[in-house]
């Protein structure tokens, strides 16, 4: 198989799918949501399963799938596939597995470039020829335990998904049960039962494979590879779309990874500037602007004598509960997403409720926030694994070392929320200021001028203490009064015609 838009081609593969099912199905039924861990991804859980309809004609055995002509977004979806063995009409869950012949591996193949014309329907993103590639061996449902099937997923040779139908949201028998209620199942009907968590996107030249095991048997790997397509969409059809959003979507990555470039909150000499400056006096100009409740509190710091400044992201746990433990605590989770997200000089700050009973990262999460370069991590619950934490560097701030797993007492939920930690609201963009003497929270708008101020401020309490220091009392000096201030202010400028003089001086040397 070559060019998918080689009719011929197309045929032949369709061909050689119905060949290893046995028979031409009269229906394709994909399931949008089925696994806990995809649901944490999402972001939703569905209270009932959902599903959409993909064409006959989208099977294949593997080989090539064609990125149409324009297109960017080429998504990807591992997932177990069931063949339908016997004609079945509002079957019972308890009979439901009898129905099904066989268990094979699928790939739900979607182009997200076009799903802004049809999503929930799926005709255009999902129903391409070669769109659902399934095989390459089929393995006896009866031999399997349908509670216990496992799925692989790799993208050039790494592994990126994989689950197994123990962590379903609905089982493989209710999945059938289900459907029956609604229309009648045929042989070879197939049945996609939705993909774990990590799909994402593969480009021309990129491959995927997908292997489904159980009962000591294995469907072989499902290979696919994508080729660009090169004839255009009409003009009367939907164009492609590669929204950031779409990218999201398709990804699993956040819609900010693919958004152009704004200017960043915090460069490298606005950083340098703000370190330059006491917290405190940050503090005590917060204050004066009426902004009060801005320090994150009762927090020790892994690295003592270390500055920390960095743009917010946040993590928000929520208490835990057993049936959402199981729901959204596994898998890709909140946190896990959350960390992986991070870039250079971020701070990920989390809310844990001020529970100091569980800790809410250990040494791992601390190691891939330094790898990706973040500036930091707070949390206003437990450490584990602090000692380890401590040594790898990056600044982490914290209520204290525990040795419990976060599943003791949270589970992971919110990502870029505002969340509440240590007593203070945070929101994903705030300016994260921290050092020994505490935690600020200060608003991104007002961080430029704030810094002004301080080193203003910063100068004359300098100018004060040098007052002091030569035998001056404070009375009048400390805070200035006119005639301070007017002394104060002539050195200032007599200092600052002398730097620029000296760098006129440089330059004509230069």
């Amino acid at each position: 198989m070559t060019n998918m838009s080689d009719s011929t081609t197309s045929a032949a593969a369709a061909g050689a799918a119905w060949d290893l099912l046995g028979t031409k199905p009269g229906k394709v039924v994909a399931m949008h949501i089925g696994y806990a861990a995809r649901a944490a991804q999402k972001g939703r859980t569905p209270e009932a399963p959902g599903y959409f309809l993909k064409p006959a004609t989208s099977l294949t055995t593997g080989g090539a799938v064609e990125l149409p002509a324009g297109c960017e977004i080429l998504g990807f979806e591992g997932e177990i596939a069931l063949v339908i063995g016997r004609e079945v009409r509002r079957v019972s869950e308890a009979e439901a597995w009898d129905a099904v012949a066989f268990v094979t591996a699928a790939n739900d193949l979607g182009v997200f470039d076009l799903r802004w014309a049809d999503k929930g329907a799926n005709v255009r993103s999902k129903g391409g020829d070669g769109f659902t590639p399934v095989g390459p061996a089929l393995l006896p449902a009866a031999d399997l335990d349908p509670h216990a099937i496992e799925i692989r997923v790799w993208r050039d040779g790494e592994l990126v998904q994989a689950d197994d139908t123990s962590t379903l949201l609905f089982s493989l028998p209710q999945i059938v049960s289900d459907l029956s209620q609604l229309m009648t199942l045929e042989p070879g009907d197939v049945i996609l039962t939705g993909t774990p968590a990590g799909a994402s996107t593969f480009a021309p030249g990129q491959t995927i494979e997908v292997e489904v095991t159980g009962g000591g048997l294995t469907t072989g790997r499902l290979t696919t590879t994508a080729v660009q397509g090169t004839a255009p969409l009409p003009a009367y059809s939907a164009q492609p779309k590669a929204t950031p959003e779409q990218w999201a979507d398709a990804s699993g990555r956040p819609v900010a990874d693919f958004q152009a470039p704004t200017a960043p909150v915090l460069d490298d000499a606005l950083i340098a500037r703000i370190e330059r400056v006491a917290t405190a006096t940050l503090s005590s100009l917060l204050r004066k602007r009426g902004i009060v409740n801005a320090t994150i509190d009762g927090l020790h710091p892994s690295q003592p004598g270390t500055r920390m400044t960095g743009v917010a992201r946040t993590l928000r746990y929520v208490p835990n509960r057993e049936d959402l433990f199981t729901a959204h605590g596994g898998g890709y989770n909140a946190q896990k997403r959350a960390v992986d997200s991070l870039q250079p000089g971020e701070v990920l700050v989390m809310d844990a409720r001020g529970e100091t009973r569980s800790g809410t990262l250990g040494d791992i999460i601390a190691l891939r926030a330094r790898t990706l370069g973040a500036a930091g991590i707070v949390t206003d619950g437990g450490v584990r694994d602090l000692g380890a934490v401590t040594e790898i560097g990056i600044p982490t701030y914290h209520s204290g070392a525990h040795p419990s797993v976060l599943g003791r007492w949270h589970v992971p939920w919110g990502v870029d929320e505002t969340i509440a930690c240590g007593g203070t609201t945070v929101q994903p963009g705030d300016v994260i200021v921290a050092d020994d003497d505490g935690i600020l929270v200060i608003p991104p708008a007002i961080i430029g001028e704030l810094v002004d101020e301080a080193e203003v401020q910063e100068a004359e309490e300098a100018f004060i203490a040098r007052m002091v220091e030569e035998g001056h009392p404070v009375d009048g000096l400390f805070p200035m009064d006119a005639s301070w201030r007017a002394r104060f202010e002539a050195e200032q400028a007599s200092t600052e015609r002398a730097s620029t003089e000296q760098s006129s001086t440089e330059g004509a040397g230069a």
